[in-house]
């Protein structure tokens, strides 16, 4: 596969996660977020499944118990990054929960440092300012209109960084990312319904009065843009793939903007931009920062 291709292919994994948002949002006019939630992975861990045991075949070493391990914590971050981010959608915009899922890339390297020790770049003293200055600007300039669903999305943020911390855990250790992949989808689906049906009312006419949304979502935002991302990784520097990623609060906005209506005071887009500035500096100063140093000559008297 040709660079490009795999560029575009990431480009379109980043555009049906962006959108998804609308869908998670629509969705809850018609059903609880538990219900939606369990809906939605098991029918993308459904789809993702054959895929997945041709990868098992292809590496058939079993998984270790450690293995096991670590997919039941990274399925448990899944779960609540995924609910949170669900229940907070109730009562906050499809374009501030956009951005405001992408702080995960802060929590990432902090998180990191505290379980691994591993220390983070200095960018992240720069970036993690920049990103609280965004959010108060998201949200019109004042802390008021901050409402409990964005709290309960940026919440959301440390458990999705927490999911991508064990997701490059297991993947190096096993060398199956789309297979644990599958195996959380199904676990979180398995879980969040269970609990819709002790927590919530899910109703089959509920859910069929979410069906698109469920159908997006479950197809396009899970099934199809996991394996588009898993692909297209293969092709492209870890760099370039994060910034094209990132984009993904982008669309969120388009999105809400579209279809949704949602628009943002002028302020706010300001500091849209200033989050999305943010996320691509943490993402990409570190890597061209290393290759400079790598390449600057030295001099010699």
């Amino acid at each position: 596969m040709s660079r490009p291709v795999a560029t575009l292919l990431l480009l379109l994994c980043t555009m049906l996660w962006g959108l998804a948002f609308i869908a998670q949002k629509s969705a809850m006019d018609s059903m609880g977020p538990l219900t939606f939630t369990g809906v939605r992975f098991l029918l993308g861990g459904i789809l993702v499944l054959p895929l997945a045991l041709w990868e098992k075949r292809r590496r058939p070493t079993p998984l270790s118990s450690k293995h096991w391990a670590l997919v039941v914590l990274m399925s448990a971050a899944f779960f609540t990054g995924s609910w949170l981010q669900q229940v907070g959608l109730m009562s906050t915009t499809a374009t501030n929960a956009g951005f405001l899922t992408g702080l995960y890339v802060f929590f990432v390297p902090v998180l990191g440092f505290i379980i691994f020790r591993s220390r983070p770049h200095p960018i992240i003293y720069a970036c993690v300012p920049l990103a609280l200055v965004g959010m108060y600007y998201l949200n019109g300039g004042g802390l008021d209109s901050f409402n409990s669903g964005d709290g309960l999305v940026v919440s959301s943020a440390v458990f999705w960084a927490m999911h991508v911390i064990l997701l490059g855990q297991i993947s190096r250790a096993t060398g199956m990312p789309i297979f644990v992949s599958a195996i959380s989808f199904l676990l979180v689906g398995a879980v969040a319904l269970a609990l819709g049906f002790v927590l919530e009312t899910p109703t089959i006419d509920g859910i069929m009065g979410g069906w698109l949304e469920i159908a997006y979502a479950g197809i396009f935002s899970t099934a199809v843009a996991f394996t588009f991302q898993a692909i297209g990784q293969q092709y492209v520097p870890p760099a370039n793939a994060a910034i094209i990623l990132s984009a993904e609060s982008l669309f969120a906005a388009i999105g809400g903007a579209l279809l949704l209506g949602e628009r943002l005071p002028l302020v706010g887009y300001a500091g849209a931009a200033l989050m999305f500035v943010a996320i691509l500096a943490v993402e990409a100063v570190p890597p061209l920062w290393s290759r400079r140093r790598v390449h600057v000559p030295r001099t010699t008297n």
